[in-house]
């Protein structure tokens, strides 16, 4: 029944004085449908679905396979909300006064959606789609007195029912596991392609490993080799010395036992020797580390350096940038004194003429008095001549007349001067507030003379600062290059470690960041700076270098002893 409803919605003509179909007039209700395919994507498959069956040859029993296929998909109020939206579109297919281009065609598909509920199995192969049914017959939705008593029957289709809801909740389960099976699939295809990527990695780090066995394993061999032709040829030498031995030992006992002690006062002075080596190659070890930190303090020096020339750059744009708005500010300054010099200049002259107004004012009303009082004069004196006067009283109005209009005038230039005035008030008020915004900008430009002056004093703290940078970075250089020098120098001297004196040997004060270490070059011990600031040239090194003051008075001892 809601079936055959709907057809009749669909093809029926509308109500409308002009009986028109419900489409244009060479247009038929397929067209709009294959729309909804380009508006829903889903319903792509009813399309191609349609279009595959094939007893259908019209556009017309396309249509009716293609509504019965919607309602079983439950989304024909879906479909058809898409094509209502999309008005410019059927406006192509549809009159202007069509249901579906009116406000009731959305009612309509709001009323579609309650189809939903029903399940609907239409059968659209093997029936006759095309050819339209002129009477369609409700007996088999009518109830009859044999089917209410069929009980049996009921079961039956309540049962194959619940079969029905049972197999649809089965499907979307599997639905809902293919799909989670398929996020599974894509995330063990992303991990297996990490893994190979690293396997790929880890292989190649295995082969350069292999190699670099290799190389090792020739390099192990090399030294082998060189090992055994130094043995063998120790070996030669030992046999010839134990010949050579042989043949001296009768007459040599004594000599032998002389050259044992010798091998071991040698060996007792090899051993000596060694330690004192062990010692020096610690003390290189630790100048080169020292070396190292020192060129560290440089290298950041340096880099500090840049950054307080960038800011000391910095400081200069800004300041170049506050003394070109300074001279803006002044420039405006100076325009705006010279405008109000002229409006000032203007309010005197408007002044002036408006005291020239008002004794032009005061002398008309004198004369309008004076003439008053002359007319009555004349009233009085000259009743007998009343034609005479009459010409000359006209006279007079009119005289009178024309000192109205010049009185009118005159209040009426003293008005626009007055609006004049108000303008130029308000024009000084402007420029009053313009000149207090000129002293608020003043303040301002002391405020940024102050900051600039505060820059200065930085940049010329920095710039002191850079001095002693510069300064602590010679110091340093020299330190190093005395250090080079020391190590050169130092070669057989065995110098004692920092970490062990924290006292200087002579004055026994304690080492501190002001009072600094100073090793000796002599003797290699530890000595403050008033205790070691004595320089002498020392046999291993021609030039001076820094000496303590007790191998200061020894050399200089024997200087003076070696000499005649």
């Amino acid at each position: 029944m809601i079936w055959a409803e709907i057809k009749i919605l669909m093809l029926n003509p509308l109500s409308h004085p002009v009986r028109k179909s419900f489409l244009s007039y060479n247009k038929t209700i397929w067209g709009p449908l294959e729309l909804v395919e380009k508006l829903y994507p889903e319903a792509e498959e009813i399309g191609a679905s349609v279009r595959d069956l094939p007893g259908l040859k019209t556009p017309l029993g396309r249509a009716r396979a293609w509504l019965r296929l919607a309602l079983m998909q439950k989304k024909m109020a879906d479909y058809l909300r898409c094509l209502i939206i999309q008005r410019d579109l059927l406006s192509e297919f549809y009159e202007y006064h069509a249901l579906m281009m009116e406000e009731e065609g959305a009612v309509i598909v709001g009323l579609l959606v309650g189809l939903n509920v029903i399940d609907a199995n239409l059968c659209v192969k093997g029936e006759d789609l095309d050819s339209q049914v002129g009477v369609i017959d409700f007996s088999m939705y009518l109830k009859n007195e044999e089917d209410i008593g069929n009980k049996e029957r009921n079961v039956q289709i309540a049962a194959i029912l619940d079969q029905k809801n049972y197999v649809e909740e089965l499907n979307r389960q599997l639905n809902s596991t293919v799909s989670s099976l398929h996020s599974r699939v894509d995330s063990l295809e992303k991990s297996n392609t990490k893994l190979i990527e690293e396997l790929a990695i880890a292989k190649n780090n295995i082969i350069k490993l292999q190699e670099e066995n290799h190389q090792l394993r020739s390099e192990n061999k090399l030294i082998l080799m060189k090992t055994q032709q130094n043995l063998e040829v120790t070996k030669v030498d030992v046999e010839t010395e134990l010949q050579t031995y042989k043949h001296s030992r009768q007459g040599l006992d004594e000599m032998y036992n002389e050259a044992r002690r010798q091998l071991r006062d040698e060996s007792q002075l090899r051993q000596d020797v060694e330690n004192e080596l062990a010692v020096q190659v610690s003390m290189k070890h630790e100048i080169e580390l020292a070396m190292k930190l020192l060129e560290k303090d440089i290298h950041e020096k340096q880099d500090t350096l840049i950054g307080l020339r960038q800011q000391l750059e910095e400081v200069k744009a800004i300041n170049i940038e506050m003394y070109q708005k300074l001279q803006s500010s002044e420039d405006g300054l100076k325009e705006k004194n010279e405008i109000i010099a002229r409006l000032e200049e203007k309010t005197n002259k408007i002044t002036v003429a408006m005291r020239q107004l008002e004794q032009r004012l005061q002398q008309a009303e004198k004369a309008q008095m004076e003439a008053e009082d002359e007319d009555k004069k004349y009233l009085q004196e000259c009743q007998s001549k009343s034609d005479s006067l009459q010409k000359q009283i006209s006279q007079k109005e009119k005289q009178l007349v024309q000192l109205e209009t010049d009185l009118k005038i005159e209040k009426e230039w003293r008005q626009t001067l007055q609006e004049d005035l108000q303008k130029e008030k308000d024009a000084l008020s402007h420029l009053r507030n313009e000149t207090q915004q000129i002293i608020s900008l003043k303040k301002e430009f002391l405020n940024i003379q102050d900051e600039n002056q505060q820059l200065k004093k930085v940049h010329h703290e920095q710039e002191q600062a850079l001095q002693e940078l510069g300064s602590k970075l010679s110091e340093s250089k020299l330190k190093i290059e005395d250090i080079k020098e020391a190590n050169k120098a130092l070669q057989g001297l065995v110098w004692l470690k920092d970490k062990e004196a924290t006292h200087c040997k002579l004055c026994e004060k304690e080492f501190s960041l002001s009072k600094r270490k100073h090793h000796c070059r002599n003797c290699g011990e530890i000595f403050c700076n008033a205790c070691s600031d004595n320089e002498l040239p020392l046999p291993s090194s021609p030039k001076p270098v820094r000496v303590c003051d007790s191998c200061h008075a020894l050399l200089i001892q024997r200087c003076s002893s070696n000499l005649p």
